[in-house]
């Protein structure tokens, strides 16, 4: 893939972000069906952070004070919620602000990014059970249970042990990062989605499919969220073993794919139920695989660039909505899950394919 053609879609996405801070107005987007219309959920919902963080990158990529100027005030807005009462707070709050706070005051200097960074990390921190050494991921009854998608929440727990010095941050997510390797991945790389332990005792009882097809089934969305998590695991530890955790999930994702290279919504789908594609995990793994190319020996780097590629053309020539100019999303064809919205446009499949091309373009300041 030529430079040129990387700087081609950078551009067309400057142009469609552009569009979209004027089709959005002050909506939190999260998913839009058919009618290409983004819903508008409270931003105490685990997506709201991915549209500021695509405004974050694209900001950083091109200089542009729009961009900088819509995304600013969201890490304000989501950080009330934690004097307000509500439910939807939980270990998400990595993925809400990573993408808002940290990478704020990494790009700006932001002194309020860096406190709200901490308030988050420190909420999230409190999460965890030393019984279990887990992170829980939900509120409710659901003391026990752990998901895979927290592979990349612990990113804010990486970065607020870097800007304070302060070690247990860093223990609390390689503890959790080694119970979601143990029991979270198999052996041949594939990857379950929601653990559940004794939250007493911290005695692993089972797993449950959650979004994917069945227990023993491979989501492919919670695949690509194990890849990228543990390729950054590595990333801030230097532990060799979370890099050959990372690889083992990257080669089953990679070989799982059809034709296309866009996975079904599940890997381990029954005939009958192959059919709904999750542009969302190809995004995401497609990031996770240009990190993964960056951290393995040279004579590694081209399987996962170029299956990266793979992923990101197919979804620049197949599943954008470049020639659909009233259509708030930019990618089409996700899928939240095998039972419910099925070929839909989600926000944060929009925003892991932003990062993928500003990657392709070389971008440097991670958001996770």
């Amino acid at each position: 893939m030529t430079t040129a053609y990387w700087q081609e879609v950078m551009n067309k996405l400057d142009t469609k972000v552009s569009k979209m801070i004027e089709q959005l107005g002050g909506r939190s987007p999260h998913m839009a069906g058919e009618d290409g219309r983004f819903d508008n959920p409270a931003t105490d919902w685990w997506t709201s952070g991915f549209w500021p963080g695509m405004l974050w990158v694209m900001q950083d990529m091109t200089g542009k004070e729009l961009y900088k100027n819509t995304a600013w005030d969201f890490d304000k807005t989501i950080g009330q919620w934690f004097a307000k009462p509500t439910e939807e707070l939980h270990h998400d709050v990595g993925f809400q602000f990573l993408a808002t706070a940290v990478i704020k005051h990494t790009l700006t200097g932001d002194a309020e990014g860096l406190r709200r960074g901490l308030e988050a990390a420190n909420y999230l921190a409190a999460r965890y059970n030393p019984a279990g050494r887990f992170i829980r991921a939900w509120n409710g009854d659901k003391h026990g249970w752990v998901i895979i998608d927290c592979m990349m929440n612990i990113s804010l727990l990486f970065w607020a042990s870097r800007v304070t010095g302060d070690p247990r941050y860093h223990h609390i997510a390689i503890s959790h990062a080694e119970t979601a390797m143990t029991y979270g991945v198999r052996e041949d790389g594939s990857t379950r989605h929601i653990l559940s332990f004794d939250a007493a005792t911290g005695a692993y009882l089972e797993n449950f499919g959650g979004q994917g097809y069945s227990s023993e089934s491979c989501w492919s969305r919670g695949s690509a969220w194990g890849l990228y998590g543990f390729t950054n695991t590595y990333r801030h530890t230097g532990e060799v073993r979370f890099l050959n955790t990372a690889k083992r999930i990257a080669h089953y994702f990679i070989a799982a794919l059809p034709e296309d290279h866009v996975p079904h919504w599940d890997f381990r789908l029954a005939d009958d139920k192959r059919m709904a594609r999750d542009s969302s995990a190809a995004a995401i793994a497609a990031s996770g695989l240009l990190e993964l190319a960056e951290l393995v020996p040279p004579g590694e780097k081209r399987v996962y660039a170029d299956a990266s590629e793979r992923i990101l053309r197919s979804l620049t020539e197949s599943y954008a909505t470049w020639e659909q100019p009233g259509h708030e999303a930019i990618l089409l064809h996700g899928a939240v899950s095998g039972d419910s919205h099925m070929d839909v446009s989600l926000i944060y499949g929009d925003y892991f394919y932003v990062e993928a091309v500003a990657k392709l373009n070389g971008w440097k300041h991670r958001v996770f």
